[in-house]
């Protein structure tokens, strides 16, 4: 694949695509700062055929990170009548080639990090940009998605604040009203229905954006990008050396069955990527943790920690910021 130059001429396409590449070196250098043992392995990827590819950096069995993805796709070519089908139901003004199918462009980075202790929080974070051409190759509609979200073990309420004020601040300086919005959105969009509990601690979440001119939504995602390391890393540092009894552990590892379930059963994300021709399903399901537990008919003791995240995740609070 090419590499587009970030210039202020260039498509949004290839200034989006220029931003995730150069975000996933700085993210995979950030994390492997806090990592003794184990580096990211890059594994390029391709759709065949014209048709795009990406490259997946994946760390596994570090000392402090178990498990983890930043990977970037940039793909294209036609999306089935079936995904084009779901589309609409955002995007009515969505135009189909005579055999249903829509012409498509999609660059974005993925990541999901899962830390070995217990204490230290899983952290997810999405950006991407979707087009649709025409048949003649003009395009048709452009949106903007993503956001960062934080799932912890165990709550620590100032670790849970920096994350969410490190994105705040960054989505302040396009809108004010982004976060409380994009906040709420999270809270609902990371909803686990069958458990009646939301996945992690929230964050900021947003997708199908083209409200405002696109030159102003793509410095947004940069911010949001700039946002995730002085949001995590501090965190990871504190938390990575804690001592941890087996019981945690073992709590960890049910958490991480909640993480799987949402992924596998609700995410919308992990179901168009799994349904999309040419998908790369090694890339897709990257997010899921080396290890998870379920436990039959599990309650947490009253009054304990981890009875304390149960109450958050069952009843979110509307603002971990001041």
């Amino acid at each position: 694949m090419s590499i587009q130059q970030d210039t202020p001429t260039a498509p949004i396409r290839e200034r989006m695509e220029a931003l995730v590449r150069r975000k996933q070196a700085e993210i995979t250098a950030g994390l492997e700062a806090l990592e003794p043992t184990a580096r990211f392995q890059p594994d390029e990827w391709s759709r065949g055929d014209g048709q795009g590819g990406g490259r997946s950096c994946v760390i596994e069995n570090g000392e402090t990170f178990e498990k983890g993805g930043v990977n970037i796709s940039i793909v294209y070519g036609n999306l089935p009548p079936a995904a084009v089908a779901r589309m609409r139901a955002d995007h009515k003004n969505l135009k189909s080639l005579d055999d249903g199918s829509v012409p498509f462009y999609a660059c974005g980075l993925s990541m999901v990090i899962h830390p070995r202790n217990p204490h230290a929080p899983t952290t997810h974070l999405n950006y991407r940009y979707f087009e649709t051409w025409n048949s003649d190759g003009t395009p048709q509609t452009w949106w903007f998605g993503g956001g960062a979200d934080l799932t912890p073990s165990y709550l620590y309420e100032e670790d849970a604040k920096l994350f969410h004020q490190e994105h705040k601040n960054a989505l302040d300086e396009t809108d004010v009203e982004f976060y409380p919005k994009f906040k709420k959105w999270c809270d609902e969009y990371f909803y686990i229905k069958h458990r009646g509990e939301t996945r992690g601690i929230g964050g900021i979440f947003f997708d199908d954006l083209d409200d405002r001119d696109p030159e102003v939504l793509l410095k947004m995602i940069e911010r949001c990008f700039d946002a995730f390391l002085p949001s995590y890393v501090p965190t990871i540092q504190k938390r990575k050396d804690q001592e941890f009894t087996e019981e945690e552990k073992n709590w960890q590892q049910l958490r991480r069955g909640r993480y799987v379930e949402f992924n596998l059963v609700l995410d919308r994300g992990t179901q168009f990527g799994l349904q999309t021709p040419g998908s790369r399903v090694e890339s897709i399901l990257m997010s899921l943790p080396m290890t998870a537990g379920w436990k039959y008919n599990h309650t947490p003791e009253e009054g304990s920690r981890e009875a304390e995240l149960l109450e958050v995740l069952k009843n979110p609070r509307e603002s971990w910021v001041s």
